[in-house]
């Protein structure tokens, strides 16, 4: 094992957490059981490190084994990138192809390759069957930077693939034929969603999260605890507060529908509008540019947050549609403009 792999692999034990140290090491399947409790999971970073080098040392890791270890630490903590969003598509008419593992790994491999001499392309398939791919750039004249690597999620027999941030632009379209390649579709398109959640993306993108909202009577009534009034108030006076919180409830899981949502951080709005008015008068008048603003929400749970926000009465039901129909656009990157 030389110089660089052995400080790749270092590097790769001193950014893992402690606590999924073991679960990353296990999921990497290269060390084995024995090798793995031999190991001193309890003491410093730095010493468990050379630890773990010394037996990878003994089985001659290669650079294309530690990058696979770096697809077992991703996959286990792949809520630390941002994730895009594509969608691919066929030309009219075309039928969707079987999925070859073998052949799609191949196909990957020579399309880069063929045009970039310097790259290493690993690739791991996890237990539901996506495609895990990690792609790390190099250029005519250096060699593959393995600490800014490009991660793909692909799941076979569909249009869809999340894409991890690249740091070298120029490889983006590279990238995008590759993957149109290996997976025999004609188009990719970049969709206008992403979030840190990689669940989530994959739950709104193929439409996974419960669509069908529990069958609600009009008339429920809910219990007097969940609606937090006091007997002793006026009985018209609780009766109107009950029937104001129904409404909302019924409209919320009318909105909402009854089942977790996916979790998103954020969501941002560009308006661009002009200024209209009977009166030629003023500066805004005059203005022949458009009027531009950005608006952006964010929450560690957005989506639940956005649900809460009626129920407790911050908002109005039902919430503007431009709200609530992230999961359903399949967007959270939302252009507004004049008619």
């Amino acid at each position: 094992m030389n110089e660089n792999v052995a400080e790749f692999l270092r590097r790769l034990i001193l950014k893992t957490p402690l606590c999924e140290m073991k679960t990353i090491l296990k999921a990497w399947d290269f060390l084995s059981d024995d090798q793995l409790q031999t190991i001193k999971f309890k003491q410093k970073k730095e010493s468990l490190a050379q630890e773990v080098i010394l037996l990878c040392e003994e089985k001659c890791a290669s650079i294309d084994d530690v990058a696979l270890l770096d697809i077992a630490y991703t996959q286990v903590l792949r809520h630390q990138k941002l994730w895009n969003v594509f969608q691919m598509s066929k030309e009219p008419g075309e039928d969707v192809d079987l999925f070859d593992m073998r052949q799609f790994q191949s196909s990957f491999k020579k399309i880069l390759r063929r045009a970039l001499k310097n790259v290493t392309v690993s690739f791991r398939v996890d237990e539901k069957s996506a495609m895990w791919i990690r792609v790390a750039w190099g250029t005519q004249h250096s060699q593959p930077n393995q600490y800014k690597p490009t991660f793909v999620v692909y799941y076979p027999q569909t249009p869809y693939a999340f894409i991890s941030s690249c740091h070298l632009k120029s490889t983006v379209p590279l990238l995008h034929q590759a993957l149109k390649v290996a997976s025999k579709y004609q188009h990719i398109m970049q969709m206008v969603l992403k979030s840190r959640h990689l669940d989530s993306l994959k739950a709104i993108a193929f439409g996974e999260y419960n669509q069908t909202f529990e069958n609600q009577d009009s008339t429920m009534l809910l219990q007097e605890g969940s609606l937090g009034l006091d007997m002793n108030l006026d009985p018209n006076v609780v009766h109107e507060n009950r029937e104001e919180k129904e409404r909302v409830h019924r409209v919320t899981q009318e909105t909402f529908g009854a089942y977790p949502q996916p979790q998103l951080e954020f969501a941002q709005y560009k308006l661009e509008t002009k200024f209209k008015s009977n009166r030629s008068e003023g500066i805004l008048a005059d203005r022949k540019e458009p009027l531009r603003c950005l608006i952006k929400f964010s929450s560690p749970h957005l989506l639940e947050a956005l649900k809460s926000l009626a129920p407790a009465g911050i908002a109005d039901a039902p919430l503007s549609p431009l709200l609530t129909c992230i999961p359903r656009k399949k967007m959270n990157y939302f252009k507004i403009t004049d008619k």
